[in-house]
């Protein structure tokens, strides 16, 4: 059913121009479209979609993640931005600053300024 149809990441945010500010220039995401709906990216083949809600923040699991080539140097990237990463204790991984590699994963986590959970990985 829904095997051949796009898909996107909704964020729910408490501040759109606080958004667009983090997601826009400091993500570097693209944005395509505002409406009373939100503020649509693109990123790569994939869209973001951000809204506004008294509900931002408060999940406590990764909501958007993006796939990379070099996690390293969009870790490094993203610093220079201002982007502050996560520590957590994931048995298992091995850790080199905020880089953990799991398997022949690697990932990062970090936060929106609503506290939603990113990740990069590769």
């Amino acid at each position: 059913m829904l095997g051949d149809s796009t898909i996107y990441t909704t964020i729910a945010v408490s501040d759109m121009q606080l958004s667009k500010e983090f997601y826009g220039k400091k993500l570097g995401l693209n944005q395509v479209d505002e409406s009373p709906i939100g503020i649509k990216y693109e990123s790569g083949s994939g869209k973001l979609l951000t809204y506004q809600s008294t509900t931002a923040g408060t999940s406590e699991a990764t909501c958007a993640a993006w796939q990379v080539d070099d996690v390293e140097a969009v870790v490094s990237d993203l610093q220079l931005a201002g982007v502050v990463f996560d520590n957590y204790d994931i048995p298992g991984a091995d850790v080199d600053g905020h880089i953990y590699t799991i398997g022949s994963q690697k990932a990062a986590w970090f936060h929106d300024p609503d506290g939603n959970i990113l990740s990069i990985s590769s």
